[in-house]
């Protein structure tokens, strides 16, 4: 036990428990301490009534707003009459009461405590305690200690770390400010392991497995060296607004030492690179075990750590992916592009960039500071892409703001909302440097978002839950109410052109050769003579080109239903080629008989070569199984530098493996035991990744019986 002294160095100050006036009985057998069971097993009461029997912890694991128990066992049958006793929860370096960060439980009434106590049964010795924190308590570790009273003072039992508990918010109490009523959402943003982020082109949507890992050991400790890390003051962790901001900032490395370092130069020679990666549990633990920031990112490996950490802390998540996503330097809801007197694009004078697709985070959680009704999904992105209050980071911003234009909300919801309403503006500048708009695409923007269905593995579109219908009456209302608030927007309304030209949707696999057609559309009733300019490039999803390997300009005299083919050969683009292997189309073209001018842009993603993934059959928990990945080199050129990675949710801990050289045509094999912890469906996920080819994955579902 603990003397009065030592407590002192916990920074409690005797004469706060002296102050809670018990009444001490004196009697010739007090009462002593012999034991405390946190009932912290994953088959006990208390870990499955708090929906955290998943996490791989020893320790007990609750969520704030909700009943737990522990037995307390004395050297005597306890005496409500005459026994006082309380259980005292720390929390912080220095904790006190007046600040939530001590919090002493009582089970008499007449004693009033911050969080609720009572005796739920009580048999020889044992007396089990049922203790309530409240629903809006810090979110931590905190440190528990019994104390008596006895003749002699009080007796507190001494620090034992078997003792320490965890609570994390609870979106299944109607209290907590997380709470979600949708037991199937729930299951999904706060339970699920198996994530499925969507990349690619809008017309060609791709899949990427990813294990959040949640449960495994030692990420929730590694999510709360997170807030430790950024100096977030005890008091203020339990209010997910301040969390999810503060987080949003350290999950990138800008300005704060945080998690992820960012890389879109395509050399990844000091880190991992982001295609390679198949789970958070090796970046959070890296992490916290080096207290160095992680190498290396792109916008879904931001979105999915953050993604760990919100559901591992208990608030419901989910990744979203925007494709078509403005990047604006300006500052306005324009996407300005330069062309050239010719027609040209003039990409030494066009900053803004087009993003393939962005990937960010929604979390569930009500806005007190906000008027009601803009509470539920919020927008959080910790890609560091402009800084907001001095820091890189954004959000939370309510996705009810961003559809109806309240982008005065915080937090930068003005952002937000370009991202995903932005118009895209072809200026033509002259030989003087004057601009003149001659097109404005105001549907290219936020052309759809999705996330992954709950319970399912399917794709969910959810463009309506940010955006009213293209052209209706609301979205020009919205628009409007966008500009009152300083979002500038482009008002001119050039002539449309009665020329369109056309770019098909080709799914091209690398390697292959193949036909670009250019359609041109006349819907006058007269000839008309384009002057077209087509320009094929590689480019990193982000939009930014990296090599212009097609530049072919034509003269057309256009009837109804004229084409133009050309051939595009591998050769010419396949040593240029950067991660995730986007070639970017942009055609223009100049109507000679009316001045007008015409434009289409088309994104094609040039698919992988896929892994093979095997998996025994017959898995039970705690039996030895086998994953086995199987790769065949498609090309003539031999692969170097070849880093395979395996993993499964509740199964498989991350694997690794290198191969120093595959040559063109070869195969490799590649097989690991792994034993299950775990009864349930679950994946085991592999990718492939060198600097000649990225992003090449497979995965196997498989069935554990208990």
């Amino acid at each position: 036990f603990l003397s009065m002294a030592m407590f002192r160095r916990l920074y409690i100050p005797p004469s706060l428990f002296l102050s809670l006036s018990f009444s001490l009985s004196v009697y010739s057998e007090y009462l002593d301490i012999w034991d405390v069971d946190m009932m912290r097993r994953p088959e006990e009461l208390n870990k499955k009534q708090h929906h955290t029997e998943l996490f791989n912890s020893d320790y007990l694991i609750v969520r704030r707003g909700q009943e737990f128990q522990v037995k307390i066992t004395f050297n005597r049958p306890y005496n409500p009459a005459t026994d006082k006793f309380a259980v005292e929860f720390v929390i912080g370096s220095s904790p006190q009461f007046s600040k939530g960060t001590y919090i002493p439980v009582f089970t008499a009434k007449e004693r009033p405590s911050p969080w609720e106590g009572r005796v739920t049964d009580t048999a020889d010795n044992t007396v089990t305690m049922g203790i309530t924190p409240v629903a809006d308590c810090i979110v931590g570790k905190y440190q528990m200690f019994v104390a008596v009273v006895t003749p002699v003072g009080i007796r507190r039992t001494r620090r034992d770390n078997s003792r320490d508990l965890y609570i994390l918010f609870n979106p299944w109490v109607s209290a907590d400010a997380v709470f979600l009523d949708d037991e199937k959402e729930r299951q999904e943003c706060v339970m699920t392991e198996m994530g499925i982020i969507y990349h690619g082109a809008y017309d060609d949507v791709a899949e990427r497995d990813w294990n959040y890992g949640q449960f495994n050991y030692g990420v929730l400790d590694a999510c709360l060296y997170i807030m430790d890390r950024s100096d977030m003051p005890i008091i203020n962790r339990g209010d997910p607004i301040r969390v999810t901001r503060k987080a949003s900032a350290m999950l990138n490395s800008r300005d704060d030492e945080g998690v992820l370092v960012g890389n879109w130069s395509g050399d990844y020679t000091y880190g991992v690179a982001p295609t390679s990666w198949t789970g958070s549990t090796d970046i959070l633990l890296s992490y916290a075990n080096s207290k160095m920031p992680v190498c290396y990112a792109q916008c879904w490996v931001y979105a999915a750590v953050f993604n760990t950490f919100l559901r591992c802390l208990g608030i419901p998540s989910r990744v979203v992916t925007n494709f078509y996503s403005a990047h604006d330097n300006d500052g306005n809801l324009k996407t300005d592009i330069i062309l050239d007197e010719n027609g040209r694009v003039d990409r030494g004078r066009t900053r803004d960039s087009i993003w393939n697709y962005h990937c960010w985070n929604e979390c569930y959680m009500s806005r007190p500071d906000l008027p009601t009704g803009f509470g539920g999904w919020q927008i959080v992105d910790a890609t560091p892409q402009e800084t907001s209050d001095g820091m890189y980071r954004c959000g939370p911003a309510s996705v009810k703001a961003i559809k109806h234009g309240q982008i005065c909300f915080p937090f930068d919801a003005a952002f937000v909302f370009a991202e995903v309403n932005s118009d895209v503006v072809f200026y033509s500048r002259n030989k003087d440097g004057t601009m003149e708009p001659v097109k404005v695409n105001r549907t290219h923007i936020g052309r759809m978002v999705v996330t992954k269905t709950p319970g399912d593995v399917t794709r969910r579109d959810i463009t309506d839950q940010y955006k009213f219908p293209e052209g209706s009456t609301e979205e020009r209302t919205i628009l409007e109410k966008a500009e009152e608030y300083g979002c500038q927007r482009e008002k001119s309304n050039p002539p449309v052109a009665d020329v369109d030209l056309v770019l098909p949707t080709l799914e091209i696999s690398r390697g292959d050769d193949f036909e670009l057609s250019l359609e041109f559309i006349n819907r006058s009733t007269q000839h008309r003579t384009v002057e077209a300019y087509i320009s094929g490039s590689v480019a990193y999803y982000t939009g930014v080109t990296s090599y212009e390997f097609l530049e072919s300009s034509v003269v057309f005299l256009c009837s109804p239903g004229v084409k133009e083919s050309m051939m595009v050969e591998f050769k010419n683009y396949v040593k240029h080629l950067v991660e995730q292997a986007n070639l970017h189309f942009i055609a223009t073209g100049k109507v000679k008989e009316t001045g007008q001018i015409v434009t289409t842009m088309k994104v094609i993603t040039l698919h992988n070569p896929k892994l093979t993934v095997t998996v025994s059959d017959g898995g039970k928990v705690n039996e030895e199984m086998t994953a086995t990945v199987e790769f065949t080199n498609p090309f003539t050129f031999s692969l170097e530098g070849v880093y395979i990675r395996m993993e499964g949710p509740g199964i498989m801990l991350p694997k690794s493996k290198y191969y120093s050289l595959i040559p063109g045509s070869s195969s490799l094999t590649w097989t690991e035991f792994f034993t299950p912890q775990r009864a349930g469906r679950s994946r085991v996920i592999a990718s492939l990744d060198c600097s000649a080819v990225r992003q090449v994955y497979g995965q196997a579902s498989v069935t554990i019986e208990p």
